[in-house]
């Protein structure tokens, strides 16, 4: 009767488990879709950017943001000399007048876009870079976690591993 007894045991501890584990992959799962779903998006029709002297009308399918600090030393040299494969979009926290290089396309705004555009991304660190893609017209997904670069010396490798 005890052998018995243990089998029975040992059947309902691996139903248990086998419970618990398919739970655990679908804590991870929905984890992972809650993570996804914090992407924010962008709107460049209800958020106005500028280039120089013109409202800027993203186009391209991706883009990489750098949001940085101008005041930070050879910043507009190491972005106007940087080369990749994505567009990059450079936000200055101090919204200073930039001339667009072959790849990078300077952008300044209002203070109350500034603002609406850090608060969105939860921006507390200078420079930081995140990628967005192309949802609909306009309107653009955040299509990478933010990330904070120790310095812009480094973007092109850390743009490998976004």
């Amino acid at each position: 009767m005890e052998k018995r007894r243990g089998k029975s045991l040992f059947s309902l501890s691996t139903l248990l488990a086998s419970f618990f584990g398919a739970a655990m992959i679908a804590g991870a799962f929905a984890y992972f879709n809650y993570k996804f779903s914090e992407y924010k998006f962008i709107n460049f029709k209800e958020w106005i950017f500028y280039e120089k002297n013109k409202i800027f009308e993203a186009k391209e399918e991706k883009y990489l943001v750098v949001f940085y600090s101008s005041k930070e030393k050879n910043t507009m040299e190491l972005l106007g000399k940087t080369e990749l494969s994505l567009p990059i979009l450079a936000i200055d926290y101090y919204n200073n007048i930039q001339a667009n290089s072959k790849q990078t396309i300077y952008l300044r705004s209002g203070t109350k876009t500034s603002l609406s555009f850090i608060q969105r991304f939860n921006i507390y660190e200078s420079p930081s870079i995140f990628i967005i893609k192309k949802y609909k017209d306009s309107l653009y997904k955040q299509d990478s976690m933010i990330r904070k670069l120790d310095n812009l010396e480094t973007l092109s490798q850390e743009i490998q591993s976004l």
